[in-house]
């Protein structure tokens, strides 16, 4: 691969021959200057360096001595002496003559005889790499895995224990699907429009591209059992397969429902969570064939599955999926890219339907498979909102209570039947105080962060510095009394069990997150995003702080709380059985989703809005933060190659004032917002990474953090 292809920068770096500070040494082949005998075919390697500064992200030429010939193939990983230092490294290829223009040092020692490194993996991350404007080592150290020495012997030496997989923890309250259960799961993707038609292609070797809306998250009929049956149609082509879920919970119910309908050994698990050892050994199985499906958080969309036939990637929207080390990318971009790399299918899922993938399915890219309006009254619960005219006519003070009376009586008949979600927006107790008498926020006299309660007889405390606040004074009036601005979870499961005394109280949020919950009469408290699943299904959820949740000055709040609403919505049972969900919020738009059951209706109004504005993903966006002289260069170097629509640079945080009141010589960081049109998107990022690197390469400016599509910056 020539360095053009992994370079696109290249003419904004100096050329080697201006470099005496980086290659001052290196002996060269065929000169006067003793060295090891170097390897009779192809002498030279070509290495990706491990290291993020922008200006080394391209390969440079060693040469190989005859002793390494044999274990210097494309894809180990070596050690190299760079400038001095001795550096990891992996070999991309091997070339006959380098035109480098200088001596070559040879290779220190190969690490591992294991190419770990693929050539489909190698395309994957440059491409990851351009579209992120980052660089390939970064990505690549989210993609391999560390290495244990141990496996990667036994692997070379055909030790049979490496195949041998992990015995997977099952769900507790789920155990093991049986093949009546994957039966219904076909009888499911039947019931949905463009279900069956979608597996016949998969296992006819074809390579469809689909956005999965699922209606039901418990139960055999569950989304797991979806994807699964999608999984086994694929492996009845001779194809693999990749999955890829937000955390922990839903990887053991994925992972369970795949080795329901697949033998054994042929599922592959990897996630940092498991440690070291079984993820590389997760790894090694896939790199050798004796794995052919992955299932895992986010590194396994990287996974080096042979003969790629489908990429899966469920619930999108959550921000789990966003690498939160540099180059900050998605697994959903990773996944479309693989998609048409290796010319797989695509299989993107979830209860609703994110703007993104709303885009692609206008735009003809993928088919939508959806419930019809019958299947969905007949799997969906009956959903109530309590600030409509007809509540509020019944109740004058549900508005106002955090607990209406629908919702109060929802939860009394609820816990007749079973289980009763109760969905808030806040961990702890009581994260949020204000003055008693002008309600003004309470603030931290020390560093201005909000002052919270960690329980009923706590004192207050600032949750940025954690200084006790046993004497605290309001600054807008001078009072000194608190009062709640917002109830957690510890404060709600306390409110809720004097309001049900007898019935048992389960809290699930923060670091006590539960998985699952048994189908015993219970209230189940829990955080957005932290609702455990019952078996048999809620009797009744009871969606709490909806305008809290609405209300958050973020583009995707509307979006991000629907994505929250339909996932907790789905593990109620269906309206035939009594399920019942009571929503408690004013926006229309976002609730009305919801009462009709309609994500790709909200999804797609979401969208034609954010086109007008033109704002993501009607855009593509870059945010670049740093010191305000570093901002200001990079989007004056940027301005020189191609011109964008800018906003800033302004200040990252409106609390900068306080960050001034604890380092006051510390200068505040800014941020400059660029807007990219999806045909500019690539000339785009060549520019950015262009920038990154010579600034990094003459040392003209600070560095800056360049974040591109981050869900957060807007």
């Amino acid at each position: 691969m020539s360095d053009g292809s992994l370079l696109p920068f290249a003419m904004a770096l100096p050329s080697p021959s201006h470099q005496p500070s980086l290659l001052q040494g290196f002996p060269s082949r065929g000169s006067d200057v003793a060295g090891p005998p170097l390897a009779a075919n192809n002498p030279v390697a070509r290495v990706l360096i491990e290291s993020s500064l922008p200006h080394l992200d391209r390969p440079f030429d060693y040469s190989v001595p005859a002793e390494l010939d044999g274990s210097a193939l494309a894809g180990v990983r070596v050690k190299v002496r760079f400038s001095g230092q001795e550096l990891n490294g992996y070999v991309l290829g091997r070339i006959e003559s380098s035109e480098a223009g200088h001596g070559l040092t040879p290779l220190l020692k190969v690490v591992s005889a294991v190419p770990v490194l693929t050539p489909a993996l190698l395309e994957l991350a440059s491409s990851v790499a351009a579209r992120y404007a980052g660089t390939l080592s970064d990505v690549l150290r989210t993609a391999i895995p560390p290495r244990v020495a141990r496996l990667e012997k036994q692997l070379l030496s055909g030790d049979s224990r490496l195949d041998e997989p992990d015995e997977p923890d099952t769900p507790d309250g789920h155990g093991t699907a049986s093949q009546g259960s994957a039966s219904q799961a076909q009888a499911a993707w039947a019931s949905y429009t463009n279900g069956t038609p979608y597996l016949q292609h998969l296992a006819g070797g074809g390579s469809p591209r689909a956005v999965l809306t699922a209606t039901r998250g418990f139960g055999t009929a569950g989304w797991p059992g979806l994807v699964a049956s999608a999984v086994a149609a694929v492996r009845s082509s001779g194809r693999g397969a990749v999955v890829v879920v937000p955390d922990y919970r839903d990887l053991d119910r994925m992972e369970a429902a795949l080795r329901a309908v697949l033998p054994a050994g042929d599922v592959a698990r990897l996630t940092a969570d498991d440690g070291p050892t079984p993820r590389y050994r997760s790894y090694l199985r896939l790199l050798s064939g004796a794995a052919k499906v992955a299932v895992g958080t986010r590194s396994a969309a990287y996974a080096p599955v042979q003969d790629l036939g489908l990429v899966v990637c469920w619930d999108d929207g959550d921000d789990l999926h966003i690498d939160q080390r540099a180059p900050y990318a998605h697994t959903r971009e990773i996944l479309l890219l693989r998609s048409e790399q290796e010319s797989a299918a695509c299989l993107m899922a979830a209860h609703t339907r994110s703007t993104e993938l709303q885009r692609l399915v206008e735009g003809g890219w993928a088919v939508p498979v959806e419930a019809p309006r019958p299947l969905v009254r007949a799997s969906t619960p009956r959903v109530l909102n309590t600030a409509d005219s007809f509540e509020q006519e019944r109740d004058p003070l549900a508005k106002i209570a955090r607990l209406p009376g629908a919702a109060w009586r929802a939860a009394k008949e609820g816990l007749e039947r079973g289980p009763v979600l109760v969905q808030v927006a806040r961990a702890g107790y009581a994260p949020s105080l204000v003055c008693e008498d002008c309600r003004e926020t309470a603030r931290c006299n020390n560093c201005q962060g909000p002052l919270a309660i960690a329980g009923q007889s706590a004192l207050p405390q600032c949750r940025w510095c954690s200084t006790p606040a046993p004497e605290w004074r309001c600054r807008h009036c001078g009072g000194g009394r608190l009062r709640r601005g917002a109830a957690g979870v510890l404060r709600t499961a306390e409110e809720l069990g004097r309001a049900f005394p007898g019935k048992a109280v389960v809290t699930s949020s923060g670091d006590q997150i539960k998985a699952t919950v048994s189908d015993a009469r219970a209230l189940v408290v829990a955080t957005v995003g932290a609702e455990p699943i019952a078996s048999g299904g809620y009797a009744a959820a009871l969606l709490l702080d909806g305008n809290s949740l609405l209300r958050r000055e973020n583009l995707r709040a509307g979006e991000d709380t629907v994505r929250r609403w339909f996932n907790a919505a789905a593990l109620v049972r269906p309206a035939n059985e009594g399920g019942l969900v009571i929503i408690t919020a004013d926006d229309t738009t976002a609730t009305g989703a919801l009462l009709r059951w309609d994500p790709a209706g909200y999804a797609s109004r979401e969208l034609a809005l954010r086109q007008e504005l033109q704002l993501p993903p009607a855009v593509r966006i870059a945010s670049v933060t740093g010191k305000r002289a570093d901002v200001v260069h990079f989007t004056e170097s940027l301005a020189e190659n191609i011109q964008l629509r800018t906003a800033g640079p302004a200040p990252v945080s409106l609390t900068l004032s306080a960050q001034r009141a604890v380092e006051p010589e510390r200068e505040p960081d800014v941020r400059t917002l660029i807007f990219i049109p999806y045909a500019q998107a690539a000339v785009a990022t060549r520019s950015m990474r262009a920038v990154k690197a010579a600034s990094a390469a003459k040392r003209t400016s600070g560095p800056v953090q360049l974040r591109l599509d981050g869900v957060d910056v807007l």
